[in-house]
């Protein structure tokens, strides 16, 4: 008898006999099948809520207005560039956190993800103390150049960039950790730079983390309110995204507010369809 006969034995033996195909799941049992069909019918109950009571006849009307096609195009110019951003400065900062190990690097992690739990509005209060007119750092950028952030298009990319840079970085870092670094390692090796090995070799590897946090960080900015509403206001046509143009509609034209809605919950099923693959599988 050879090694897996005997293994297969020993194992079919524990079971009480020979295997047939894979073991049958046990029950769920009743005190934990109540809460989590009640959980999963408090989570969708407000969305068939807002299915049932959209105004289908009236929805191409609502959706094709010049208003809502002013908000719609802001809020995909805006998260778009929110998400160039953080591209650009979370990447690095991701490989940061993952590959070097420097005094304070669990304190840099804490306040890298903390924008993921501070209320919105506070983030907004924030960036008007530091880059308002007479913020820490406004000041001089309105002085020295000129720029002034708050209540602007660009606020809007800022304001967006705050809160959503986080998701990508986690994103981006938990990919870092599981790839092998010694393929970077092999490249320095052979005279690639640090940069170079990072460019060339680390970044191919790492491509569908940082599409992931790319996407969570566009759907996040995508959302945005509280921030934006606080440090970009929220004027028609330069800093009225899709949220602030659903928060003002519901207080004149709640039809109007369902079918930005309903916009907005196409945006994030196609979100979650995009990201299937990587989280939505079962193992």
């Amino acid at each position: 008898m050879t090694r897996i006969d005997a293994t297969d034995a020993a194992a079919d033996t524990l079971v009480g006999g020979p295997r047939r195909g894979r073991v049958p799941r046990p029950g769920v049992p009743l005190p934990l099948l109540l809460p989590a069909l009640v959980g999963l019918a408090f989570l969708l109950l407000p969305l068939v809520a807002l299915l049932v009571r959209a105004p289908w006849h009236t929805l191409p009307d609502q959706l094709t207005s010049a208003e809502v096609w002013q908000a719609l195009r802001l809020s995909l110019v805006s998260a778009t560039a929110a998400t160039a951003v953080s591209l650009v400065l979370g990447v690095p900062l991701a490989w940061l956190l993952a590959r070097t190990d420097f005094p304070g690097r669990g304190f840099v992690r804490a306040l890298v993800t903390l924008p993921l739990v501070l209320p919105p509005v506070v983030g907004g209060v924030a960036l008007l103390l530091a880059l308002g007119r007479n913020g820490v750092v406004g000041r001089w950028l309105d002085s020295w150049f000129g720029i002034t952030l708050p209540f602007t298009t660009a606020g809007v990319v800022v304001a967006e960039a705050f809160v959503a840079m986080p998701f990508l970085v986690i994103s981006v870092e938990g990919t870092l950790r599981a790839a092998d670094p010694r393929y970077e390692e092999a490249a320095t090796t052979l005279g690639a730079s640090r940069f170079t090995a990072f460019r060339r070799v680390t970044l191919p590897l790492i491509a569908p983390g940082v599409a992931a946090g790319a996407v969570l960080a566009w759907a996040r900015a995508l959302g945005e309110f509280g921030a934006t509403i606080t440090f970009a206001g929220n004027f028609p046509g330069r800093t009225q995204t899709m949220p602030l143009a659903v928060y003002l509609a519901l207080q004149n034209d709640p039809a109007a507010a369902i079918a930005l809605s309903l916009a907005l919950l196409a945006v994030s099923i196609a979100v979650l369809a995009g990201l299937r693959d990587r989280w939505m599988t079962a193992s």
